[in-house]
């Protein structure tokens, strides 16, 4: 089987997770890495036996480079996709796909343009905990989907982040920090959404800094930090989803699938692991079910290795561009929604992720996946 070779845009912290997470997969292979800072680049390539430390623009250049992995920040996201994708590179990028909606349908469309592939992080749905809770569903364990909640609360980052500033400003703030983690899941669970509607508000106006080396500064909030959001899927099932920076403590669950004939407790959906415990009609009690999917450590670059998957056998990676896309523009029709006082229709759709086999793990990853 041949192995695709990428190359690395980014080399920050979360850099580190894919140069060590790609030693697991046969598929794909880390041949060059960049960043704005060069020193940085040679360090993680020495670190990590990467043979090309290079500058971006000889990154895209090598004609041995068949994926780019974007690691920037969200603001050139989608400048670095455009690059890749222009240079006939396929491309795979950390969350979101890009800050507005018009960039992230402009990269679809230039991919479909040069018959390349997108895909998109997050990949912690594609863990055992959630790929459990996708076969309990598809199973018929609960009956159909007929509800969800999710919940992601807490008072924000200025108490432990160095740098806590742009959680605030637009383009940050819960839903679009958090809010991919929980919505993929829903869609990866019960499939795309047709409409929402939110409420959101801004509810301290300033914060100040606790941790260190800032504290003490004033941030100015310019996003609003709670939001409250409803989502109809189109097949029919209506969830609710609650993102907060102002919640002090909460006893609420990640996330709940309610069906027809019980409930599915669905594990934390920026981890990879369970628990994922199960409760029939007639139960007594919460069950927990034993994971029937692998990856249940950190294994950020798994969407990576099923892309490299996809773009061997000429199919549709599971964590991709259409549905980071959809996830965006959820994200943005909460807000919308609460300024415009309505319902926003969704102008995005995508194709329910594919589950994956039962039984995958680490070692029969490539005989599973290579079909």
């Amino acid at each position: 089987m041949r192995k695709i070779k990428a190359g690395l845009v980014g080399c920050g912290n979360i850099s580190d997770i894919y140069f060590k997470n790609a030693e697991k997969f046969d598929v794909f292979d880390i041949v060059a890495c960049s960043d704005l800072d060069l020193d940085r680049a040679r360090k993680k390539a020495e670190m990590y036996g990467i043979s090309k430390p290079c500058t971006t623009d000889e990154l895209l250049r090598g004609p041995d480079i068949d994926l780019v992995i974007n690691l920037t920040i969200p603001a050139v996201h989608s400048e670095i996709a455009h690059a890749a994708l222009t240079a006939g590179k396929h491309v795979y990028g950390e969350k979101p796909l890009a800050v507005t909606r018009d960039e992230a349908q402009s990269i679809l469309a230039l991919a479909k343009k040069n018959n390349l592939l997108v895909g998109n992080s997050p990949d912690t749905f594609l863990g055992g905990g959630i790929q459990t809770a996708r076969k309990l569903i598809d199973d018929g364990e609960i009956g159909r989907p007929v509800a969800a909640t999710a919940f992601m609360m807490n008072h924000g980052h200025e108490n432990w982040h160095p740098d806590p500033g742009f959680y605030y400003q637009k383009g940050g703030g819960p839903m679009f920090d958090m809010g991919p983690y929980y919505i993929t899941a829903l869609v990866s669970l019960m499939g795309p959404v047709k409409r929402v509607t939110g409420s959101t508000n801004i509810t301290f106006s300033e914060r100040t800094i606790s941790s260190e080396p800032k504290k003490g500064e004033k941030i100015q909030v310019n996003t609003p930090t709670q939001i409250n959001g409803v989502l109809d899927f189109e097949c029919g099932a209506v969830a609710s989803i609650i993102t907060s920076f102002d919640t002090w403590h909460h006893n609420m669950p990640f996330i709940e699938i309610y069906g027809t004939n019980g409930s599915i407790s669905v594990p934390d959906p920026n981890t990879f692991g369970g628990p994922v415990r199960i409760r029939k009609q007639d139960d007594k009690e919460w069950r927990e079910v034993p994971l029937t999917h692998g990856f249940i450590e950190n294994s950020r670059g798994i969407g990576i290795a099923d892309m490299a998957h996809a773009i061997l056998t000429n199919k549709a990676p599971r964590a991709s561009g259409e549905l980071a896309s959809h996830v965006l523009d959820i994200m943005h029709g909460f807000h919308d929604a609460s300024d415009r006082n309505e319902h926003y229709h969704l102008i995005t759709s995508c194709e329910q992720p594919a589950a994956l086999p039962e039984g995958i793990s680490e070692q029969l990853f490539d005989e599973l996946m290579h079909f």
